[in-house]
């Protein structure tokens, strides 16, 4: 088919309708803006036609003449079927124009009347593609797209590579799509290259992460599914789109979704796709691999320990077959384990495991559970192969799941205790409610909280034990997280349940500590309940709920300035210590780490955090790793180390989207991560996200903490006044909280900065003051620092000039000495700035030296659109008639009677609009968005009493001449 366009329109980004794959389709768009062409390739399902259609719709507009085939394989053997396909309706609109020889072969190959082929007259016919290719681009740039070329019949092939190698120069692009195997063998894809230009970039997609497809699913209408039943789908799939999708779809039309540890159940139409060479074994092959996929790491000893004494010649006649991956030449798997056995997809093992029937399953599980060394495997095995109630079963299992949860795998100690409290017989001394509760905790550790709070709901349907209630009203409310108003209701229950008896009174009320602070926003009563909590822990002998409340009282005493803090904390750390506890992101350990962050011993506090992530990892304890990724990333980011804190940020933020733990605390920090070392409209995009998912959740405590994020980012884009909007809000904010510690948010200096730069020093001062008193008492010397620089911005617009500039000198000695290297940068950039404006002149490569240091691209990106305004500017200024070079005025200066009347972003981008540069050229050289160079440029015709960017100039020239 044809499309034309008489008026060429903006290409416009569609990357939202296609899941997981913006950095594909971002080097896409790089090499077709260079006017390259693409060739996509990968396995079945995994997306290739999808990146095309998207591909395609993107640049489709902006071709004159977009030609399309889509090979099938039931068609691959009709010779020219795509050539008729991409030519037969637009051949005509030029054939005249080509020579009778060439003529005649077109119209033979496209209408099949005639005996030409290539080879008879195969030339006429080449030349006759080639030239009607020409013709077309002549005309406007050509777009020419085809799907699934393993399909391509061959002599359309052959005519597209002849044409293609000769098009050099024309405006003629080619997208392609190319089934290519699992594995990823670059050299599958060489044979279609040859149809294609010289230069052609080949892109294999790769699967989907777990996150991707958790968003593929809700984007098809698959949503509310378990993150458990979400991993267990990103697993079975291996991430690919199709294989996630059809598996979503079969759990969608099950009655009876699969419980904690069952199989998924896998569709008819994904069988057949994945087995239909599965008839070619015996029987014996057959069972054979299905007991290989009821195996967690299957090897070929395993096998035959199994009872499988042919195993190594039916995997060897498996992997013939593509069934499994194939050995390497030294007899090891393809994971370098010898003899182990991996099949060609997961989702081959899925099938054969749902293809079997229950008997021969429990037959697999059964020859397993002694031919395991394992432990833990052969009590998941013996489960599996064991109906109905057995306390010798359950016992086993139980046994397996502290095994497993010694091990830093609560994971697997969570469907453990589920396989136990399964085969618990009713007369057991130990409860199968009790062994669900323990299973429910170990999936809190694990961070599978929809599983853990599916397990206590339904223990609370049964259990009349205080205790068991007790503890299972605490899954409940620890898996809200932040979103604690969510489950308001728990409380009085959880109360009524707790009675009398103080170790679960310290329970609920522990967890009253933490519903005052995020959803009242009472930090004072979340003090006190977490110090009751405390009291009656200890009357308990509950060392771990004390531990845990004098931690939390300890954290509340330092943001509010309490005085009681070090004492509160000292007691907190004081044997005897729950080693659990001491590393949880709730306990004494962490309040330690966030006291000497907040107190400017970033080396401490780096050594801290590193061992109590490495504590957690070892654990296998999800939620507390999340937050001690973020804490590790804060101290880089401290530090100066921005490249390596947004590499921390993003795996915290992966983790945190993956299990559904912190995710508005994980964007919040993200967002200060690339505003610093990534991306500044990333950093927008993420701490807007994170102001609205804390006003979604009412979680106050995290609300001001997302506003500081979005006020930075904003400052970082050259956003003055949102800046001020943002840290108003976020300033208010902690005052109803009662925060007093201002190196916990550390906003205020960029909030004093941005008033500064929309005209209101005096409301900086008064900001500057407030925040110092506090600064001073508490001895943040890191946060005296900043403010000073802030100060000195205040100093310098009021026209105090060479006082600004020793307070600025003074505030970057006393930053680097503190090791803060970022903020010494932004000092040594206000510096390099405040001396441009007194002498005309300046260097900024001091600060330049700095931020590249620190890989601050952001700000390293301001600076240079910075330094290059005042470069021209002063280039232009020393042009003039009569001008010294060494006096002569900046752009701004030159051409605006009132300088005083704007803003140092507007400053800017009048200057470059008096360079001649667009909206969108001004955007990028500032870091900004165009929509805020639009905003600003409004504001400046609004202050100079004009109309237009023409009046600019015209400004300008009126001031050089002196009207």
């Amino acid at each position: 088919m044809r499309v034309r366009r008489d008026v060429e329109e903006p290409v416009r980004p569609r990357s939202e309708q296609v899941v997981g794959r913006d950095e594909l389709l971002g080097r896409a768009r790089d090499q077709l803006s260079r006017g390259g062409s693409l060739l996509l390739h990968g396995p079945p399902g995994i997306g290739k036609s999808t990146a095309l259609r998207a591909i395609t719709a993107e640049y489709a507009e902006s071709a004159r003449t977009v030609l399309r085939c889509s090979a099938t394989e039931s068609e691959s053997h009709l010779p020219f079927l795509a050539l008729v396909d991409l030519l037969g309706l637009v051949a005509g609109e030029v054939a005249d124009a080509l020579p009778a020889p060439q003529q005649a072969a077109l119209e033979a190959a496209l209408t099949g009347r005639a005996e030409s082929s290539l080879h008879q007259d195969g030339l006429a016919l080449r030349l006759a593609v080639l030239s009607v290719l020409r013709a077309l681009a002549a005309r406007g740039p050509v777009l020419l797209v085809a799907d699934d070329l393993q399909w391509l019949d061959a002599p359309s092939a052959e005519l597209l590579g002849f044409a293609a190698r000769r098009l050099g120069g024309m405006p003629v692009r080619m997208l392609g799509a190319v089934r290519t195997g699992t594995e990823p063998k670059e050299q599958e894809h060489d044979p279609y290259l040859r149809a294609y230009p010289p230069e052609t970039l080949a892109l294999r997609l790769p699967p989907l992460s777990r996150t991707q497809v958790s968003e593929l699913l809700v984007v098809r209408g698959y949503a509310g599914l378990r993150r458990s039943t979400l991993r267990d789908i990103h697993d079975t799939s291996g991430g690919n789109p199709l294989f996630a999708l059809e598996l979503g779809r079969a759990l969608a039309e099950s009655p009876t979704p699969p419980r904690p540890g069952e199989p998924l159940p896998v569709p008819t139409s994904l069988r057949a796709l994945v087995l239909s060479r599965l008839e070619l074994l015996s029987a014996e092959a057959r069972q054979t691999l299905l007991v290989a996929s009821a195996g967690a790491r299957p090897t070929q000893a395993l096998l035959e320990a199994a009872g499988r004494t042919n195993a190594e010649a039916e995997i060897t006649l498996a992997a013939s077959l593509g069934l499994v991956a194939a050995p390497g030449p030294d007899g090891q798997g393809p994971d370098g384990q010898e003899g182990a056995v991996r099949f060609a997809h997961p989702l081959v093992s899925a099938a054969l495991y749902a293809q079997a029937a229950p008997q021969e399953r429990r037959a697999a599980h059964a020859a397993l559970s002694t031919a395991a060394s394992e432990p833990i495997e052969r009590a998941r095995h013996l489960a599996l192969a064991t109906t109905g109630t057995d306390e010798r079963v359950a016992a086993r299992l139980s046994e397996a799941a502290v095994l497993a949860r010694d091990r830093g795998a609560p994971s697997v100690a969570a469907r453990l205790g589920l396989l136990a409290a399964r085969h618990t017989p009713a007369d057991s001394p130990v409860g199968a409610d009790e062994r669900r509760l323990r299973s429910a905790e170990d999936a809190l550790t694990s961070g599978e909280i929809d599983l853990a709070r599916e397990v206590a709901r339904d223990v609370l349907e049964r259990a009349t034990d205080p205790a068991v209630r007790v503890r299972a009203w605490i899954v409940v409310i620890d898996s809200a997280g932040q979103a604690m108003a969510d489950v308001d209701a728990v409380f009085p229950q959880a109360l009524a349940d707790a009675g009398e008896d103080p170790r679960l009174l310290a329970l609920v009320r522990y967890q009253l500590a933490w519903r005052a602070l995020l959803v009242e926003g009472e930090m004072g009563k979340g003090r006190e309940e977490a110090a009751r909590a405390a009291r009656l822990a200890a009357t308990a002998g509950d060392r771990s709920t004390e531990l845990l409340a004098l931690s939390f009282q300890a954290q509340m005493e330092t943001l509010m300035g309490h005085p009681a803090a070090p004492v509160t904390l000292e007691k907190a750390l004081a044997e005897p210590q729950d080693l659990r506890v001491a590393c949880d992101h709730n306990g004494a350990g962490a309040t330690r780490f966030r006291w000497l962050i907040m107190s400017d011993q970033l080396t401490d506090a780096r050594t801290a955090i590193t061992r109590l992530l490495g504590e957690v990892r070892r654990r296998g304890i999800v939620e507390s790793e999340v937050h001690f990724l973020r804490g590790l990333a804060e101290t880089e980011l401290r530090a100066g180390h921005c490249g390596r804190a947004l590499d921390l940020a993003h795996e915290s933020l992966r983790l945190a989207r993956d299990t559904g733990i912190g995710e508005a605390a994980g964007n919040m920090f993200t967002s200060l991560a690339e505003a610093a070392g990534g991306d500044v409209h990333r950093a927008l995009v993420l701490a807007g996200d994170a102001v609205h998912r804390a006003e979604d959740d009412g979680d106050l405590i995290y609300l001001s903490r997302a506003l500081g994020a979005l006020g930075h980012a904003q400052l970082v884009a050259g956003d003055a006044a949102g800046t001020v909007h943002s840290l108003r809000r976020a300033r208010e904010s902690e005052q109803r909280l009662g925060i007093c510690d201002p190196a916990r948010g550390r906003w205020h200096g960029d909030l004093a900065e941005a008033l500064v730069l929309i005209g209101e020093p005096a409301e900086a001062q008064d900001v500057i003051t407030a925040t110092r008193e506090h600064a001073v008492r508490l001895r943040r010397a890191s946060v005296l620092a900043v403010l000073d620089r802030a100060e000195a911005l205040v100093k310098a617009a009021t026209g105090d000039l060479e006082a600004a500039e020793q307070q600025l000198l003074s505030a970057q000695d006393r930053l680097a000495q503190l090791g803060y290297g970022l903020e010494e940068a932004r000092a040594a950039f206000a510096l390099a700035r405040l001396r441009a404006e007194r002498s005309g002149r300046g260097s900024y490569d001091e600060a330049a030296r700095l931020f590249r240091r620190c890989r601050a691209m952001p700000w390293l990106r301001r600076l240079e659109a910075v330094s290059a305004t005042a470069s021209a500017s002063a280039t232009a200024a020393a042009s003039a008639p009569g001008s010294s070079p060494a006096l002569a005025p900046t752009a701004p200066e030159a051409m605006l009677p009132h300088l005083d009347r704007l803003a140092s972003t507007e400053r800017q981008v009048a200057a470059l609009v008096l360079e001649g540069a667009t909206n969108r050229e001004i955007a990028g050289r500032l870091f900004i968005s165009v929509k805020t160079v639009e905003a600003t440029l409004t504001r400046v015709y609004r202050k100079l009493g004009i109309r237009s960017r023409v009046d600019i100039v015209r400004l300008a020239a009126g001031r050089h001449r002196g009207d």
